[in-house]
């Protein structure tokens, strides 16, 4: 492990751009470190490599090609590292107030059906070591896709997701609904409210899907746990055609990014009143992140062919969507929270909720 991390800073210390992760209920995490200062980017996601994408689809999507990488790996210690502390800058209590009583307003005047409103918080730190936070949530938050992304061009950021994007394997494609927000216990009771939430994110996505004539297989909602907090999830799993496999990610890709869950219903107007009204960038938070069309090779059992290893080659691709992360500048953790808007929303209800989910990423400075 040591080894591990001493890549990492050394990698920090020439500036150069990196992605370390380790996907959820897993124990191996990945480095994969880019061995210039290019940056590169992706429009149809035919690469392979390390994808970061913003919120707005108008923007470019950075990519780290494993081509130009080297990528080390080791098997976590369940270990935390030394404790620091936080000061809080900014709640912007009042002003999330007023923007969500905005959106209420919008729905209630026929505008959306759903829209997901944001904010951001800024923390001071007392030590400037992205690393250290990075092993924080590594220990912490087993169930998440946990990562540190740097590139000096954009900079760092820190995260921990509970949510999929996207996940396929060949022909085989797995994606999530994931809305509604409690404070974890083990007997929750889900309001209406937010039921229908997260109804709109599965009828979203499911009728995307349809009108791209994926086949596909919707479970039954279940409770996800994620850190103190839990989520209603429905998985959604189907197949892709084979013969054009990079174009139907693509495909797939823009259908479901934005979903509901990030943006709201319908997307685009949802999408055109977050970037009017929010009042900030959202940058890359509510975007979605991770591996892009890996190449796996597998030895066959076949007996047939003697003394030789036959082997055949396995495509995946595994995308997060961008929750529970911070952006980190020197001495400064600016953390970005949000949550769904429905007609029945509550708007002091609904600023303690972002309070809530701010608390995981602030864990980690408060240790």
């Amino acid at each position: 492990m040591d080894s591990f991390f001493s890549k990492i800073t050394q990698q920090l210390s020439d500036e150069l751009p990196f992605v370390v992760y380790r996907k959820p209920n897993e124990v191996l995490v990945k480095g994969v470190l880019q061995q210039d200062d290019v940056l590169h980017t992706t429009f149809d996601y035919s690469e392979s490599g390390f994808v970061f994408a913003p919120f707005d689809t108008e923007k470019k999507t950075v990519l780290i090609p494993f081509e130009k990488c080297i990528e080390t790996s080791y098997n976590e210690a369940n270990t935390i590292q030394k404790q620091t502390e936080y000061t809080e800058e900014n709640e912007g209590k009042s002003a999330h107030i007023d923007l969500v009583q905005k959106g209420i307003a919008a729905i209630n005047n026929s505008q959306l059906s759903k829209v997901v409103l944001s904010r951001e918080e800024t923390c001071s730190l007392t030590k400037n070591d992205p690393v250290l936070l990075l092993k924080k949530a590594l220990a912490l938050y087993k169930n998440a896709f946990v990562y540190l992304w740097y590139h000096p061009k954009v900079g760092y950021w820190l995260g921990a997701t509970p949510e999929v994007l996207l996940q396929t394997r060949n022909n085989q494609f797995k994606t999530m609904a994931l809305a509604g927000t409690q404070l974890y216990s083990e007997n929750i009771t889900w309001e209406e409210k937010e039921q229908n939430e997260q109804q709109i994110v599965t009828d979203y996505i499911t009728e995307s899907l349809a009108a791209k004539e994926f086949k596909f297989t919707e479970g039954d909602p279940y409770t996800l746990k994620a850190g103190d907090l839990a989520h209603i999830r429905t998985d959604i799993t189907g197949t892709i055609n084979v013969t054009s496999q990079s174009v139907d990610l693509q495909v797939l890709i823009n259908a479901l990014h934005p979903t509901p869950a990030v943006c709201g219903f319908p997307k685009d107007a949802s999408k055109d009143f977050i970037l009017k009204n929010e009042g900030y960038d959202r940058q890359f938070y509510t975007g979605f992140l991770g591996e892009l069309n890996i190449e796996t090779r597998r030895k066959s059992n076949r007996r047939n062919i003697e003394n030789h290893a036959y082997r055949f080659t396995s495509k995946s691709s595994s995308l997060f969507v961008n929750l529970r992360c911070m952006q980190l500048n020197k001495a400064l953790a600016t953390i970005y929270v949000g949550g769904g808007i429905t007609a029945s929303s509550n708007a002091e209800n609904e600023y303690v909720e972002t309070s809530n989910k701010a608390n995981t990423m602030k864990k980690l400075i408060n240790l």
